[in-house]
């Protein structure tokens, strides 16, 4: 994503067509460190032209669960104004791309392993007050929303990660735990993982190569 804002990219995409959300938030205020809103325009939107309006985040000053609820509304708007399109196999929205990290835990987003967050199929984004890393409070798009995207991108890094890694992508039976992320399948779009050496060195069948 850094590349973006380098030349010859932070002049020849067209900037104007990008409407960016946040698949999870920390319900912290937008200069806060664990801020994923400060995140992310630290180290993008402050550097190429995107519309300010076009960037869509939380509301720091509720509850998590109204920010999960005003959220959702923000999303039916644009679902409404066709900014988003919708999936043809239900009525969740249908994002071009969600990009997402794993934790060492194996969750994406703020879906943690063994959470009833897990479980939701109603809701568009849902929250959670209790999760295992801080802060506590979080909004988080569900996994029907997730795997209606058109394009679904993981991207980890480091040696405490592979484990997770393993767990989600290789073939490891019905007896191993099922990790959030392994429950990550695009019903009709594309799964892509993007992992450095040391993320992937427990996956079965992989060489690398210098």
């Amino acid at each position: 994503m850094g590349k973006l804002c380098e030349a010859p990219y932070n002049k020849t995409v067209d900037w104007t067509k990008w409407y960016i959300l946040w698949a999870d938030e920390r319900v912290v205020a937008k200069n806060h460190v664990d801020s994923n809103y400060k995140l992310a325009k630290d180290g993008l939107f402050s550097k190429v032209p995107i519309v300010p309006s076009h960037v869509n985040s939380i509301n720091d000053s509720v509850s998590a669960e109204e920010a999960a609820s005003e959220y959702e509304f923000v999303i039916r708007q644009l679902v409404k104004s066709r900014v988003i399109g919708v999936s043809d196999t239900s009525d969740c929205p249908k994002f071009d791309l969600v990009l997402l990290g794993m934790g060492s835990d194996g969750h994406v987003a703020s879906l943690f392993p063994n959470h009833s967050v897990l479980d939701e199929n109603n809701e568009w984004v849902t929250f959670i007050t209790d999760s295992p890393k801080p802060p506590p409070e979080r909004i988080t798009f569900t996994l029907p929303v997730i795997n209606s995207a058109s394009n679904v991108a993981i991207v980890v890094t480091g040696e405490n990660k592979a484990e997770a890694a393993h767990l989600a992508i290789d073939d490891v039976g019905p007896d191993c735990i099922v990790v959030p992320a392994r429950m990550v399948q695009p019903t009709k779009g594309k799964l892509v993982w993007f992992l450095d050496k040391p993320a992937a060195s427990k996956l079965e069948g992989f060489q690398f190569s210098d």
